[in-house]
């Protein structure tokens, strides 16, 4: 064998892969992946561009109950840590990583690093995060709001084959069948974009996905007023 473990410097992943689906890792996953990482020494790296920063309602989604607190060695960051007012990304060193270079240089660094406005906008937001209790919010519209609310849609509308996420971080699958739980064809993916559009609702839709993915500070009358948009178009594709 050409590869193994002594060959493999890191392993990076999205804590929760965002684009692909929502995935939400099952129970055992991300700490199976950290015991393999610590059982040969390699570095555990999550990305955190897209689920990062209160979208799970935790400021980072490794921080979630739902994780079990699985730490990594490095967490990568974006968009979400300034909500995109500025361009900025960055990464989050462990200490143990950080305090090798504590007595040799690491030489690298890039054209913007530590850009002034950038750093600017990164404090400004988590100051009014933090102010504002944007997390939390977060946490408790997917708890008490969000999360319940598309569950029951998917108990009324059997073209939901599958309602998951956590936070504001949630997607829905549509099917056709939910024993076989095959998709439904694009044509209707396109009919219920349009049907939402047309309702005052702008969806985002990938293959028989919608994902539901609402800005942190919703509120719950704004997620009230989604769910019957939802509500009103399954209904209606489905007569």
């Amino acid at each position: 064998m050409s590869e193994g473990a002594t060959t493999i410097a890191a392993i990076l992943l999205e804590t929760v892969p965002g684009t692909a689906g929502v995935l939400i890792p099952p129970p055992g996953y991300l700490e199976g992946v950290r015991d393999l990482c610590d059982k040969y020494g390699i570095v555990l790296i999550f990305d955190e561009v897209m689920c990062g920063f209160g979208r799970t309602g935790d400021w980072f989604a490794w921080q979630n109950p739902t994780f079990a607190g699985v730490q990594p060695d490095l967490v990568s960051f974006a968009k979400g840590v300034n909500s995109g007012y500025v361009p900025a990304g960055g990464v989050i060193i462990s200490d143990s990583i950080a305090n090798a270079f504590t007595d040799e240089v690491f030489p690298g660094g890039l054209t913007y690093s530590g850009h002034p406005l950038a750093m600017a906008s990164i404090v400004a937001t988590l100051d009014a995060m933090k102010d504002d209790g944007i997390v939390e919010n977060a946490a408790a519209i997917g708890a008490d709001v969000l999360g319940p609310g598309l569950r029951e849609l998917a108990k009324k509308h059997p073209i939901i084959g599958d309602v998951r996420g956590v936070g504001v971080f949630w997607a829905l699958d549509l099917v056709d069948d939910r024993d076989s739980h095959a998709p439904v064809s694009g044509a209707v993916v396109g009919e219920v974009k349009n049907r939402l559009m047309a309702a005052g609702l702008l969806p985002f839709t990938a293959d028989n996905r919608i994902h539901v993915v609402p800005p942190c500070i919703v509120s719950a009358d704004e997620v009230g007023q989604a769910l019957a948009i939802y509500d009103e178009v399954f209904t209606a594709i489905e007569t």
